[in-house]
């Protein structure tokens, strides 16, 4: 979400000072096999999801679902780690303890789906509930003998939570840890905002929480998160040696344990970095969330308190921030994306085996698509019937492959790994071996009909052809083929590299098989797939275009277009309605709103002329060609830079007609409300399955604010009675602003898009 870094690392400073910290990975390793290792284990305590041995004075918790392939702390979890604890409290002739896990991963978090629907209860059940929990990791740090854990994989949010409780950490090469609550709208609350800023400091600690970071293991053992860093296969035998080490009195675990139940000790100077810096950039920074600022208040409420006061104080900012609206949004995002990857599994099993896809048309989309696939390990052709196309394409892959070497994330190999696996052509000669091809030709049915008809004769009969269009409709495209039943639409949104989100439109005749392999695909590529029903602008752009023309009613009222950016930007959006047209390019925004209008004249098409109308007309087509709504010009980086045009006003002022003043929530209410109604219209009518769908569709598509939730989840956090009164009142600005029935219906009976 965002960094904080102050002047000087305060985890420097307290780590160099501490005689017990472990300093040399390598002394962690021995070539001898500890006793333990070569030990049969005697079993205290098995469960389904942890065991407990206690062999020759040495207790070892091992984490292992048996139902499920990952750890997670689930309630029964929790309440197996409660019966362990007991156990080795109530034990005598115990030295010391290790944590591992027998999983891929350590634990790699907690179970939204579970402690979700806990939220829902009262402040202070849910306060309660911490209460007994946090006891649970209070009572296994408290353990009168040294203890270690051994962090095979990830361990994220309560796995790393878990970690923290043990006196020591190793933690292999391949391991990650952090603590990303933050995401869900929440903390930590399993100890991480009071025992990590003991560990690596308040500043490096409000940095990595309120950033939601995730720590690789170096970065891990530099801030002092963990205290040793090996090679997978010598992890466990360098958590045995260092165990054995605190045990024997080379390690003072006692010094480190104080530490971390201790108050959190700052200066006055250290303070003010820590805190009061990190609330300023992050007030400035956080666009709507409250968890990041929340975080570093709680931590610089627990600072001078003890562990078990300073968790009383994370445990009522976690309930805090529970209660809000922002979690529940956003953990509903969570949980509607593991529905989404759930169905593109179920879509996998019966898919077509691909090993060779091809894109036909290069270019900027075209080189993007190639990228995408190449970069996660798919061979794809690229073809065009223009060589400058092909080297643009290429220039594509490349500009995007160096900024990833640029970023250390790849190195000269690999980048020469994936660019091998782009082949250009300007011929179909090896199409007969293709198994899924996206057209991703000029935006003209006549064209991509008749490259889609020449296509299909090139490729074998089992091949799954796509066609990458934002409006034109499939089934239409599809006329054009021998083979209907294996063609779909496959709408990637620009640039294809940071937009997550891919529609996968069936068309009339789209085989489930069809479908079936383009979601794979669109997976494989690292993309989220949602399956949509034909009809023009599909899902996204059907639903973007009602908010345009909210937009487009306000400005020809005379409403400034920058007030209303700079309110939708106030709101959530990442840029106003005005900025994201210029980014679209107007005369893509132009061309898709006169599909629009065709395909629904009762509410899309107007008489009036717009501003998007003067703004194509003029040749202002927005940041490709540095004019629209803004001027651009590149910075430094070479990116467009916004600047305001003062000849806009004098180009608009012909077709606006002003009303007078007009509030902010009205202004609000007037761009929110369409994009709502229409979004009800494709559910109703089956364009999109499920509001989980819809909803990720707007936040991954065009950037509907996360924290709102999407269309459906703001609409049940106002209240669709309120949706739909406030709609009432505006009905005199057209059939954009009449509820549908159903929506009247659920509004009548207190119903929600979401189960509460």
């Amino acid at each position: 979400m965002f960094g904080f870094c102050s002047s000087e690392s305060q985890s420097h400073r307290v780590t160099e000072s501490q005689s017990h910290r472990v300093t040399e990975s390598e002394s962690l390793i021995t070539d001898k096999p500890t006793a333990q290792n070569s030990r049969e284990r005697a079993m205290a305590f098995n469960g389904k999801r942890i065991r407990l041995d206690i062999v020759d004075q040495i207790a070892t918790i091992t984490f292992n679902n048996l139902d499920e392939k990952v750890n997670k702390f689930d309630q029964g979890t929790l309440e197996e780690l409660r019966q362990a604890t007991d156990v080795l409290k109530a034990t005598a002739n115990v030295n010391g303890l290790l944590v591992k896990s027998e999983k891929k991963f350590f634990i790699v978090g907690a179970d939204i789906t579970e402690f979700g629907a806990l939220f829902q209860g009262s402040e202070e059940e849910l306060l309660g509930w911490m209460e007994q929990a946090n006891a649970i990791f209070s009572d296994l740090e408290d353990l009168p003998y040294p203890s270690v854990t051994a962090i095979n994989g990830t361990a994220l949010g309560g796995g790393f939570e878990m970690a923290l409780c043990t006196d020591y950490r190793v933690m292999s090469t391949q391991a990650v840890v952090g603590l990303p609550e933050i995401k869900l709208g929440i903390c930590p609350g399993f100890g991480g905002t009071v025992r990590l800023p003991r560990l690596i400091g308040a500043d490096n600690a409000v940095e990595a929480i309120a950033a939601g970071k995730t720590i690789k293991s170096a970065e891990a053992l530099k801030l002092g998160a963990v205290d040793g860093v090996v090679k997978s296969e010598m992890l466990n035998t360098a958590a045995d040696r260092l165990l054995a080490q605190a045990m024997s009195g080379a390690f003072d675990w006692r010094a480190r344990r104080a530490q971390k139940t201790s108050k959190l000790k700052l200066g006055m100077i250290e303070k003010m970095m820590s805190f009061e810096t990190a609330k300023g950039f992050i007030a400035s920074q956080s666009k709507g969330y409250k968890a990041p600022l929340e975080v570093v208040k709680i931590i610089e409420k627990g600072a001078g308190k003890g562990r078990d006061e300073a968790l009383k104080i994370e445990a009522k900012g976690f309930v805090k921030l529970a209660k809000t609206t922002i979690a529940d949004s956003l953990i509903g995002i969570y949980l509607s994306d593991q529905m989404i990857k759930k169905k593109s599994g179920d879509y996998a099993k019966v898919a077509n085996d691909y090993s060779q896809a091809a894109v036909l048309g290069a270019g900027i989309m075209g080189g993007g698509i190639a990228y995408q696939s190449a970069s996660k390990g798919i061979p794809i052709i690229m073809k065009d019937i223009n060589e400058d196309a092909l080297q643009l394409g290429l220039g594509e892959a490349n500009k995007l492959l160096n900024k990833q070497i640029k970023r250390k994330k790849i190195d000269t190999v690999k980048m020469g790994e994936i660019l091998g696996r782009i082949r250009p052509t300007l011929s179909y000669g090896d199409f007969g071996d293709v198994d899924v091809v996206v057209e991703a030709v000029v935006e003209n049915e006549k064209i991509k009909g008749m490259v889609l008809a020449e296509l299909e004769g090139k490729c074998k009969e089992e091949t799954i052809l796509t066609s990458n269009t934002s409006s034109i409709s499939i089934t239409r495209l599809a006329e054009n083929l021998k083979r209907p039943e294996n063609f779909c639409g496959m709408h990637f949104f620009n640039p294809v590299h940071l937009m997550p989100l891919v529609e996968v439109i069936r068309g009339e005749k789209s085989s489930d098989k069809a479908i079936a392999t383009t979601v794979a695909y669109a997976t494989s590529m690292g993309k989220t797939a949602i399956v949509v029903g034909d009809c023009p602008g599909f899902l996204v752009n059907r639903v973007l275009f009602p908010y345009f023309a909210g937009f487009q009613i306000l400005v020809g009222q005379g409403i400034d277009f920058k007030r209303i950016d700079k309110l939708m930007e106030k709101f959530g959006w990442p840029m106003g309605p005005a900025y994201l047209i210029d980014v679209v390019g107007i005369d893509t925004a132009h061309h898709v709103g006169e599909v629009l209008s065709a395909g629904f004249p009762e509410r899309m098409k107007f008489d009036m002329k717009s501003s998007l109308d003067v703004m194509y007309e003029s040749g202002r087509y927005g940041q490709k060609n540095g004019k629209g709504y803004y001027t651009y010009t590149p910075d430094k980086k070479g990116k467009p830079k916004k600047a305001v045009d003062a000849d806009v006003d004098g180009l608009l002022a012909p077709v606006q007609s002003p009303i007078g003043e007009i509030s902010d929530e009205e202004i609000i209410d007037r761009m929110m409300i369409p994009m709502i109604i229409e979004t009800a219209r494709c559910l109703e009518e089956g364009i999109v399955d499920t509001a989980n769908e819809a909803d990720m569709g707007l936040i991954m598509g065009i950037g509907f604010p996360p924290f709102r939730g999407g269309a459906f989840k703001y609409a049940d956090t106002i209240g669709l009675k309120t949706i739909c009164e406030r709609a009432q009142a505006l009905s005199h600005l057209g059939e954009l602003y009449k509820p549908t029935e159903r929506m009247l219906e659920m509004a009548a009976n207190g119903d929600t898009y979401y189960q509460r």
